[in-house]
């Protein structure tokens, strides 16, 4: 079941979605959704430097990107085909029994912004601040400017509290994160590449 806006408030009011800084519901609540804002940092990828990303190579995430801090009041550009992780400003959390959905706004996306290519779902017992796959779809560069709203989350309760909420995970890539992070995928597959070769 998605929570409505009635609904969210309950769920702020009783800590089951905690978001600091605390929203202004005013301009940020819709009628089954919360609007967050960009942050100011970036992630790119170095693609002048790696001829491509072998997941079974040497080279870690963080070494395939790095890292863009937009100063207050300016731009972060985003050129048509271009690809940046970014951050929201607020940090989310989720209680055990509750998952997060991240949606794109409409106004953006009518522009060609998208703000995540597969991973829409923040696991029940998600700490820290969401990260979004930005695209460029569209035909010319847009300028998005950190502070503005970004994104939309809803909420949907799950059957029961889950028995490892995402905090709790051993395998938890992302929990608590600040800033936005590289994929770890590369890290997963060398550790099924050991088990397979019997050093797991």
């Amino acid at each position: 079941m998605i929570l409505s806006d009635k609904d969210i408030k309950k769920a702020l009011k009783g800590g089951r979605v905690k978001i600091a800084p605390a929203p202004d519901l005013a301009v940020q609540l819709g009628s089954c959704s919360i609007d967050m804002h960009l942050g100011n940092k970036f992630r790119v990828f170095k693609h002048s430097s790696y001829a491509f990303i072998d997941l079974k190579g040497k080279i870690d995430g963080d070494q395939l990107m790095k890292e863009i801090v937009v100063p207050k009041g300016e731009a972060f550009i985003m050129q048509p085909g271009d690809f940046a992780l970014a951050t929201t400003v607020e940090n989310l959390e989720l209680a055990d029994d509750l998952l997060g959905r991240i949606e794109g706004r409409s106004s953006l996306g009518r522009l060609g912004i998208i703000v995540h290519g597969t991973a829409s779902i923040f696991d029940p017992g998600w700490i820290g601040r969401p990260t979004m796959e930005l695209g460029n779809l569209g035909v010319m560069p847009i300028a998005l400017y950190p502070g503005m709203r970004i994104c939309a989350f809803t909420f949907e309760e799950v059957s029961s509290k889950v028995e490892v909420p995402y905090w709790k995970k051993k395998s938890a890539k992302y929990s608590g994160q600040k800033s936005p992070i590289a994929s770890r995928l590369q890290r997963e597959v060398r550790a099924e590449n050991g088990k397979k070769n019997g050093k797991g």
